[in-house]
C-alpha cells in the first residue's frame, strides 16, 4: 500500500489505470478504509475528483467512498506467511 502512495520526482501520486477488485467481505472493507482514513487524516490527497460531486467532510466517509469505487489499493498478505506456518 505504501509503494501507491509514493509521490513520484514530478509531485504527483501516479494514477493505476484500473480499479481495485471490489471488495466483498464487510470486516475488509472497514480494515482497508480505516488505514485510508488515516492517511487522509495526516495530509493525503482524496482520490476522488472533486469536480464530480462535493466531498465528504469526515475522513472516514471520504475513505469509504474511495473503497467503494475502487480508487484504494490494498494487499492481503498470506496467513501462512504471517504466522510462520509451512
Amino acid at each position: 500500500m505504501d509503494e501507491l502512495n509514493e509521490v513520484s520526482e514530478s509531485g504527483v501520486p501516479p494514477v493505476l489505470a484500473e480499479p481495485a477488485p471490489p471488495i466483498e467481505s464487510r470486516f475488509l472493507f472497514v480494515d482497508v478504509a480505516a488505514l485510508r482514513a488515516k492517511q487522509l487524516r495526516r495530509g493525503a490527497r482524496p482520490r476522488i475528483d472533486e469536480d464530480e460531486a462535493p466531498l465528504p467532510h469526515k475522513a472516514e466517509r471520504l475513505a469509504m467512498e474511495e473503497v467503494r469505487r475502487g480508487l484504494v489499493y490494498y494487499d492481503v498478505p498470506d496467513p501462512a506467511l504471517r504466522h510462520g506456518g509451512a
